[in-house]
């Protein structure tokens, strides 16, 4: 992107005012796996938007998780909302522990008395996909892997729904967020992995249920994803940083899709600022680049990736196109 398409792009990119109140100020959120990547940048920019953040992980300054990352704490994560003009609240919670769920629950009522927004990013398992389950039929797969993914990307999803919904039905406008790997559509084709496959389409059959349980109480839930992420584990993977994230791409051309985790949080910022967000979105499952179509958002270099339509018409329906035509 030149130099004018950018400064045209960042032109684009609804600005806040500070003359005008935040548009989520007075709002309560707690975003559930929030050490790192899109968890991170969702709390960071449901932060910027005004809102009080509760920020969830298991990785903090004195414990990692089985991630076994110690780069990015739930403290930091905690300390970033607050800069950006928020306030992040940090409390290391274990989502498959009922118990802690519960006290985490517990303490929003007790301080804030209400609770407005709920995002479930909770993950954290791909540390088990990599020679553990993809090329591997499910049967090839060790069973004890395959348990931990459904627990890690299921079961802890549906423990924070179940305790947190009795609190966020309270709000005048709940809103229910499921990040995921893809949506539906997309993931008509099998996930490569039974285990990865069941773990990544639950998260939208829960916001599709969820979207019709919260009717009634003038709610709704979505499903989102981002494409191609360029997360702190993604980078580290392919040996880059986020500065010089292009230099993968000689080797992985696909890479140059790729999008920054606050491309798929300032669209669900704005999502969750739009008062026809319900009949917009209940029950959907949409991604980031479609998201950033609707809400006029950008990522932080000023483009507009699509990776989903990118992967979807040229790298599986073989149209001509290059990464390019889709940012």
């Amino acid at each position: 992107m030149d130099k004018n398409a950018a400064t045209d792009a960042a032109a684009e990119t609804p600005t806040q005012d500070t003359a005008q109140e935040p548009p989520l100020a007075g709002r309560v959120a707690l975003v559930a796996g929030a050490t790192r990547g899109a968890g991170r940048a969702l709390a960071v920019e449901l932060g910027r938007a005004g809102a009080t953040v509760y920020v969830t992980g298991r990785t903090t300054r004195e414990r990692a998780s089985e991630v076994g990352r110690t780069t990015e704490t739930i403290e930091e994560t905690g300390e970033l909302v607050t800069a950006a003009g928020g306030t992040g609240i940090a409390v290391p919670t274990d989502h498959l522990d009922e118990d802690q769920v519960r006290t985490l629950v517990g303490r929003i009522e007790r301080e804030q008395g209400r609770l407005d927004i709920l995002v479930n990013d909770l993950w954290g398992g791909e540390h088990l996909l990599v020679g553990s389950v993809f090329g591997k039929r499910s049967w090839e797969t060790p069973l004890a892997d395959g348990l931990r993914i459904l627990e890690l990307g299921v079961r802890s999803h549906v423990i924070t729904a179940a305790l947190a919904l009795p609190l966020l039905v309270r709000s005048d406008a709940p809103l229910h967020v499921e990040v995921t790997d893809g949506t539906a559509a997309f993931n008509r084709r099998y996930r490569e992995n039974l285990y990865y496959d069941l773990a990544k389409n639950a998260p939208i059959r829960i916001a599709f249920g969820l979207g019709e349980e919260l009717k009634e109480y003038g709610g709704m839930a979505v499903a989102v994803t981002p494409g191609f992420l360029r997360s702190e584990q993604m980078l580290a993977h392919f040996g880059v940083t986020e500065e010089n994230w292009r230099d993968v791409i000689a080797r992985q051309p696909d890479f140059a899709i790729a999008e920054s985790p606050h491309y798929l949080a300032r669209a669900v910022a704005a999502l969750a600022a739009d008062p026809a967000r319900a009949s917009r979105w209940n029950g959907k499952s949409t991604s980031s680049g479609e998201l950033a179509r609707v809400y006029g958002v950008r990522d932080v270099d000023g483009s507009r990736p699509d990776a989903l339509a990118y992967f979807e018409e040229v790298r599986f329906s073989g149209k001509p196109g290059t990464p390019d035509d889709y940012r």
